[in-house]
């Protein structure tokens, strides 16, 4: 019984924190089994038994209120605390459709437009060129700049077809570029400086014809301080964070006295790449990272997603039009477009991609999952998908890079067959 009183507990501090305001009230929607919500929890417990993580937190809100949650584990091997609504995790790229969604409060209020050239805002992008690679007669090979067919837009960086990439070795010679550097490195770049670093690389590719995961997201932050004339923190707190109670979602935890909670992964899954750890978000950051700086907590990220599944209201107060949330939601490089995919398309082959988010475009084969549903993730493992058809969102928060992938399919597959999709 102490369990089911922890977890009832769980449910009503997460209501009181994220509120209750359903997206499509009456609507008929399928509810999740008990018998396959205990399978969720048995496959997340079995992970944290084999040692994959040291804990996690699932949520899934269905008509505005918590259907399930529960805290699994610890925060951390090292201090043993218990996994608990108010722990702190790295959301990575989870970022990102925050950054998407202050941008297209510009746009809502005639600042920004998609069809903007970034040059508008960022002068060096006109003289951007795109990377080339030739193949001489000797096999050698070159990289050859070119003069861009059009300019980048700020649609681009919505949907990741700006040429930008991250920047990883054995990518092609841009893509070593970005790499050599170091754009991760020097954490005390702000972002104007970061974008400064960035218009003296080549794009790899022309703007508008691959979806190219990178930057992107990053740049748009740069635009939005443009524009606003603030940090983007200081932005988001005005316009955002501080209106949903976003409390402790920031670019690192600026109070000693919440280190305790921030989670970590096992001692030996910290890498994000062969080069790159995953960060101490103790450490004070001038780059204010629109593409993956933030860290917050289940409670925060879940007023941010109820606020999109009500079409862009939350307790009373609007943030975005309900049409804006439908263009973000909808697939902005479909087959009309000729946008072709690059070879580590994350969405995977049943998903676009929007503005900010994958789109399930297409159902998966042995599964009836709903289309239109909304998601992305962080490299740090979490991960939140928001499911209008069934009026749903949930939210994994984990930190665990090297097996993301495996545990968010797994888990995604275990949460639509307890709803008998």
């Amino acid at each position: 019984m102490s369990g089911r009183r922890a977890l009832l507990a769980a449910l009503f501090f997460l209501s009181s924190a994220i509120g209750v305001q359903a997206g499509a009230e009456g609507r008929a929607a399928r509810s999740f089994s008990p018998e396959g919500l205990a399978k969720v929890s048995d496959y997340i417990r079995k992970e944290i038994v084999a040692g994959t993580f040291p804990g996690a937190i699932l949520l899934l809100q269905q008509h505005g209120k918590p259907v399930y949650y529960e805290n699994f584990g610890v925060r951390d091997v090292a201090t043993e605390l218990s996994m608990s609504a108010d722990t702190i995790f790295r959301l990575y790229s989870m970022s990102k459709p925050v950054t998407t969604v202050m941008a297209m409060m510009l746009v809502e209020e005639g600042k920004l437009s998609l069809d903007d050239p970034v040059a508008k805002y960022i002068p060096a992008f006109g003289a951007m060129r795109v990377g080339v690679e030739k193949k001489a007669e000797d096999d050698k090979v070159s990289l050859e700049l070119e003069p861009l067919d059009r300019p980048v837009t700020i649609k681009d960086l919505m949907r990741h077809t700006a040429g930008l990439p991250y920047g990883y070795y054995g990518g092609g010679p841009v893509n070593k570029l970005y790499a050599d550097a170091g754009l991760f490195d020097n954490k005390a770049l702000t972002n104007a400086e970061l974008v400064a670093k960035i218009t003296t690389l080549p794009l790899a590719e022309q703007p508008g014809t691959i979806w190219d995961y990178g930057l992107s997201t990053d740049v748009l932050g740069r635009i939005i301080e443009v524009i606003s004339g603030k940090s983007l923190f200081q932005f988001e707190k005005e316009r955002l964070l501080d209106p949903l109670g976003m409390t402790d979602t920031a670019y690192y935890v600026a109070d000693p006295a919440k280190w305790l909670r921030i989670a970590e992964p096992m001692p030996g899954d910290r890498a994000i790449s062969p080069m790159t750890q995953v960060r101490d978000p103790r450490q004070p950051l001038k780059w204010e990272s629109g593409g993956g700086g933030l860290v917050g907590t289940v409670g925060d990220y879940a007023r941010f997603s109820q606020m999109l599944l009500n079409g862009g209201t939350f307790e009373g107060r609007r943030y975005l039009k309900p049409e804006t949330i439908a263009l973000m939601a909808r697939d902005h490089i479909g087959p009309e477009t000729k946008i072709a995919r690059d070879k580590n398309y994350y969405p995977g082959s049943s998903s676009g991609f929007g503005l900010g988010f994958a789109v399930r475009t297409s159902v998966p084969s042995g599964t009836s999952w709903p289309l239109g549903e909304y998601r992305w993730d962080g490299v740090g493992g979490t991960f939140f998908f928001i499911d209008p058809e069934d009026d749903l969102f949930g939210i994994f928060m984990v930190q665990t890079p090297s097996q993301r992938g495996r545990i968010q399919l797994a888990l995604k597959t275990l949460i639509y067959q307890a709803m008998g999709r």
